[in-house]
C-alpha cells in the first residue's frame, strides 16, 4: 500500500512540474523560469557550444547556433510529453492491478488520445480523462505559442534589417551618423529615435515573456538584435554628447528606454551589472577609440562641440548605463562582429557571470 502511495505521489509531482513549466513558459505574461526549462536550455546550449567550437570560423558558429533556439524549444516540448507520460504511468501503476507495461500502455493511449487501450474502473477512467485533456492542452499551447513568438521575432527583425541602409554592415554608430550627415539628417533624427524607443519597449516585453527569442538569430549572419541595439544607443550617445546639434530630447528618451530594456532582459539571465553606475565609472570604450571616432566625424564635416573633455565625460556618462549588459548579452547570444559591441566580447567573456540559462563565465 505504501509503495502505491509513493508511486502516486511521485507521478502527481511529475505531472504538476510539467504543467507548471508549460504555464510559466507559454501562458504567464512575465519572465519566470522553471526547473524543466533550465535543464533543457542549459543542456542544449552546452551541446551546441561544444559543436560550435569544432571550427574556428564565425560562419560555422552562426550556422550551428542558428539551430540552438528551435532545437531547445522542441526539446522542451518533448520533455513535457515525456514527463506527462511518465507521471501518468506511475499514477496508473498506483491505482491499477496490472504491471508496468499495462500502465505505460494506458498512459500512452490516453496522452496521445489514441484510445486503443481499454481502461476499467472509475478512478482509472478519471485519470485517463485528465491525461487526455492535458495532452490536447499541451498541443494547443504549442500551436498558439509558436505563431505569437514568430510574430514578435518578425517585428524585432524589421528595424534590424532597416539599420543596414543607415549604419552599414556590420552596423557602426559612426557610419550611422556619417550617413545621416550626408543626407542632412544629423540633428533631425527624432523620428528614428522614436522608432527605436518603441523597438526597445517591444523587445523587452517579448524577450522576457519568450526568453528563447533572445537566441533566435537574424536571417542574415551579419545582423543581430544585440549589435543593432548597441549601434543605435552609441549613435544617440554620440549625438547628445559630442555633436553640436539642437537639443534632442527624443534621443535621451530612447537611450533610457534602451538601457532599461537591456537591463531587464539581462535580469532574466542573472547577468550581473551595477544598477546605479557613476558617470565616470570605467567603460569598455577607451578614450583613444572615442578620439578616433570624433576624428572621423570631424573629417566628415559634422559640427562638433568645442569642449572635448566635457563631450567625453558626457558620452561616458551615457555609455556606462548599458556598457556591461550590452557586452554580456553579446557574449551570451554569440552576436556577430560589430564595432564597440561584440568586437570586445572576449573581454566580456572573461568577466561576465551568467547565473541562470547560460553557462558560467
Amino acid at each position: 500500500m505504501l509503495e502505491r502511495i509513493l508511486l502516486g505521489a511521485v507521478g502527481v509531482t511529475a505531472i504538476l512540474l510539467t504543467v507548471s513549466s508549460a504555464v510559466r513558459t507559454v501562458i504567464l505574461p512575465r519572465s519566470a523560469q522553471s526547473f524543466l526549462s533550465r535543464i533543457v536550455f542549459r543542456a542544449t546550449r552546452y551541446t551546441f557550444r561544444v559543436v560550435s567550437r569544432l571550427r574556428p570560423s564565425f560562419d560555422w558558429v552562426d550556422r550551428v547556433m542558428a539551430y540552438f533556439a528551435p532545437t531547445a524549444l522542441l526539446s522542451l516540448a518533448a520533455l513535457w510529453i515525456l514527463f506527462l507520460g511518465a507521471g501518468y504511468t506511475l499514477v496508473f501503476q498506483a491505482i491499477a492491478q496490472g504491471g508496468w507495461a499495462d500502465a505505460f500502455h494506458k498512459s500512452g493511449s490516453s496522452l496521445l488520445t489514441l484510445g486503443f487501450a481499454a481502461v476499467a474502473g472509475t478512478e482509472a477512467r478519471a485519470v485517463a480523462f485528465t491525461e487526455a485533456a492535458l495532452g490536447i492542452g499541451m498541443l494547443a499551447l504549442l500551436i498558439t505559442y509558436l505563431p505569437t513568438m514568430y510574430a514578435a521575432f518578425a517585428d524585432r527583425e524589421r528595424l534590424v534589417a532597416l539599420l543596414e541602409s543607415r549604419a552599414g554592415s556590420p552596423p557602426s554608430a559612426i557610419e550611422m551618423l556619417e550617413r545621416a550627415h550626408r543626407i542632412g539628417w544629423v540633428g533631425r533624427l527624432g523620428d528614428s529615435w522614436r522608432d527605436w524607443e518603441n523597438w526597445f519597449a517591444a523587445v523587452e516585453e517579448s524577450h522576457t515573456t519568450y526568453p528563447v527569442l533572445a537566441f533566435y538569430r537574424s536571417p542574415q549572419p551579419d545582423r543581430h538584435w544585440v549589435s543593432a541595439a548597441g549601434t543605435v544607443l552609441d549613435a544617440a550617445a554620440l549625438s547628445l554628447s559630442t555633436i553640436e546639434v539642437p537639443n534632442e530630447p527624443q534621443a535621451a528618451l530612447m537611450l533610457r528606454a534602451g538601457y532599461l530594456s537591456l537591463r531587464h532582459i539581462a535580469d532574466f539571465y542573472g547577468i550581473e551589472y551595477k544598477p546605479e553606475p557613476e558617470p565616470m565609472d570605467p567603460i569598455s570604450i577607451a578614450r583613444s577609440e572615442w578620439d578616433e571616432a570624433v576624428g572621423r566625424l570631424e573629417a566628415a564635416g559634422i559640427p562638433l562641440k568645442e569642449d572635448r573633455e566635457q563631450a567625453w565625460r558626457d558620452f561616458s556618462g551615457w555609455r556606462v548605463n548599458y556598457d556591461t549588459v550590452l557586452l554580456s548579452l553579446a557574449v551570451l547570444t554569440m552576436a556577430p562582429y560589430a564595432p564597440w559591441t561584440s568586437d570586445r566580447s572576449a573581454v566580456g567573456h572573461r568577466r561576465v557571470r551568467v547565473r541562470r540559462w547560460g553557462t558560467r563565465r
